[in-house]
């Protein structure tokens, strides 16, 4: 996501921060900026865009200060522009703030502050933090701090600096990674190590609730209950490469295992005991019930998302659910109206068919909810209302973590808008948050058994075809999987609804071929496992993936993987997970080039 860098020494920051911000950029951001200190005066650049545009906006003339701090921007409150970029500071420019992360009651906050005569100048979240330093500053700033930190409810990573005190950095972290390197008569504050590998490889690593203290010569870090904390010194044994994916051989990994944290922040704030919580989302009662039909429209594994999203809606708001390809939608000639509700589906807001079926619908007067990654992407800009997938970046071609947060997310508007209409009782909807709070640790348990996938990653690694077979919202895994497999390894795989297998499949099934069998829906157990003999018979070599306390499947498969047992409903986003794993692994061995497989591009903006 969001790219931080500070500096405090004897050497100009402005070349240091624009250094440590372009190690970062394999992060993904949409804006940057830099705020430096001279002799007490505060020197500001904030510009949209690459930093190649910051720096053209600098020009020649480097702003001097040995005292820095810089920030590539993940836009999620605001969009992108010059206003809303980092750094952000006070009424008086006497307090400046870079954050990564999300501060949950920014609103609340902005509107007690603006009470007390605080004006504001940008639409981001992170701007509050800069008043509340201004507020609560009474010749303290390690003190203002953390009365901020008191305050605001969230996940943050900040660097603050002064004019007040200019001749330190002050620094806190919750939830988001931040990381102190220590050089001779200079320190550095980065939130990844990447940014610090040319000028140190010994660092602080914080930890949730710390607050450090940075000058030139000494390093200070307070615990959540400020008392003093000895922290062992980390030394980075990494090169630049294997840093910027945080010791993964790939960022596909990288990436999968950054599941848990980015289901959390797409849940983060948007429940309560009893609900969900989605102010994004304006539709009334009255449209709601209005509604004859959803439809659903997305490429790629975002279809597959809408795939899924047709069980969930349907079950939540006993609508008719029609899902799309996006290239194909334009072209039947939809019925569409006031009455039909368009979803649309896109990790980057760009792609260029899904655009394309959203300016369709609004020309038929559907009204639009766009479920996207990227704040200021076209799709944002051109919807009605958007819901925001809090995936940060994807840098491997294979979409991974922004599958599973666009899961997230129509769960939850499905259980909003069931909400609204009654459809789902409030015990139902209670039930489903306590089991969508859960998610996260469910997926961190099947990530530590990584281990278990890796024989039969082997084993699919040596043939050229291989099959995934479930039913109801296994079936929509499947193809999810499928085209994992295939796209990053080049094995021919494809999925199929296992009550088809009789109509023409099981003609492809030979001794000894794999296939991947989803069993995680109770309801269709005994037709699965009859599907499951049907293959059996046929020499099939067949891998459950199951939930735990399924007896029946472990009678009927060669191997299985079990997934934490959860509410059927949910299991799509627990299933998916070892589905990437073994595409991974199958791919990796396989010598494929994992992160940019062969003719793929990371978003498609063309037809």
């Amino acid at each position: 996501m969001c790219g931080i860098v500070g500096y405090i020494g004897g050497q100009q920051a402005y070349p240091i921060l624009i250094d440590g911000l372009k190690k970062l950029e394999y992060r993904g951001y949409d804006s940057a900026g830099v705020a430096l200190l001279d002799n007490g005066e505060l020197h500001m650049v904030k510009s949209v865009g690459r930093l190649c545009e910051l720096e053209d906006k600098i020009g020649i003339g480097c702003p001097y200060g040995m005292v820095g701090i810089g920030h590539t921007r993940w836009a999620t409150h605001g969009r992108p522009s010059d206003t809303n970029a980092h750094p952000h500071s006070d009424c008086t420019n006497h307090f400046v703030v870079i954050h990564n992360g999300i501060i949950e009651n920014y609103q609340a906050l902005r509107e007690w502050l603006t009470s007390l005569g605080h004006s504001f100048r940008s639409e981001t979240d992170t701007e509050v933090l800069a008043h509340l330093v201004e507020h609560y500053y009474r010749g303290d700033l390690k003190s203002a701090i953390r009365q901020v930190m008191e305050q605001v409810h969230g996940s943050y990573a900040l660097v603050v600096m002064s004019r007040h005190e200019a001749d330190r950095l002050v620094c806190a972290r919750k939830d988001s990674p931040l990381v102190i390197g220590l050089g001779e008569g200079e320190n550095f504050i980065a939130s990844d190590i990447p940014a610090l590998l040319k000028y140190t490889r010994q660092t602080y690593i914080l930890d949730d609730g710390e607050l450090a203290e940075v000058t030139k010569n000494d390093v200070k870090i307070e615990n959540g209950n400020g008392a003093s904390v000895e922290k062992p010194i980390f030394n980075v044994e990494w090169d630049a490469v294997s840093a910027e994916k945080d010791g993964f051989d790939h960022f596909m990994l990288k990436e999968i295992h950054e599941q848990p944290k980015a289901i959390r922040d797409t849940l983060r704030s948007r429940l309560n005991d009893t609900g969900v919580v989605l102010d994004e989302i304006k539709l009334t009662h009255d449209q709601v019930k209005s509604l004859r039909k959803v439809v659903m429209v997305a490429c790629g594994t975002a279809y597959h998302a809408g795939l899924v999203g047709k069980y969930v809606f349907e079950k939540m708001l006993r609508l008719p659910v029609e899902v799309d390809v996006a290239s194909e939608f334009r072209y039947r000639d939809p019925l569409l109206g006031e009455d039909t509700l368009v979803v649309v589906i896109s990790q980057s807001g760009e792609t260029a068919d899904t655009l394309a079926a959203l300016r369709l619908a609004k020309e038929k007067g559907s009204p639009v909810v766009a479920v996207t990654n990227v704040v200021g992407s076209s799709v944002s800009r051109e919807a009605d209302q958007i819901i925001y997938t809090w995936a940060g970046p994807e840098i491997a071609v294979a979409s991974t973590k922004a599958y599973t947060t666009q899961l997230v997310v129509l769960y939850l508007l499905a259980l909003h808008l069931g909400n609204l209409t009654g459809v789902v009782s409030l015990s139902e909807a209670a039930s489903l948050v306590e089991e969508l709070k859960l998610l996260p640790s469910h997926v961190e348990s099947i990530l530590k058994k990584e281990h278990e996938l890796l024989e039969f990653a082997r084993f699919i690694s040596r043939w050229e075809d291989t099959f995934f077979i479930g039913r109801g919202l296994d079936y929509a895994v499947a193809l999810e999987g499928s085209l994992k497999l295939k796209e990053i390894s080049y094995i021919h795989a494809e999925a199929y609804a296992a009550g088809e297998l009789k109509h023409g499949t099981l003609a492809l099934i030979t001794d000894n071929i794999p296939v991947l069998a989803l069993a995680t829906q109770p309801a269709l157990h005994e037709k699965m496992w009859s599907n499951i003999k049907e293959v059996k018979a046929r020499d099939a070599y067949v891998m459950g993936i199951a939930m735990a306390g399924d007896k029946g499947t472990h009678k009927e498969v060669d191997a299985i993987f079990e997934i934490p047992a959860t509410i059927p409903l949910l299991a799509p986003i627990l299933t998916v997970i070892p589905l990437q794993l073994i595409a991974y692994h199958a791919s990796v061995l396989r010598g494929c080039d994992v992160d940019k497989p062969r003719n793929l591009a990371k978003s498609v903006t063309v037809e």
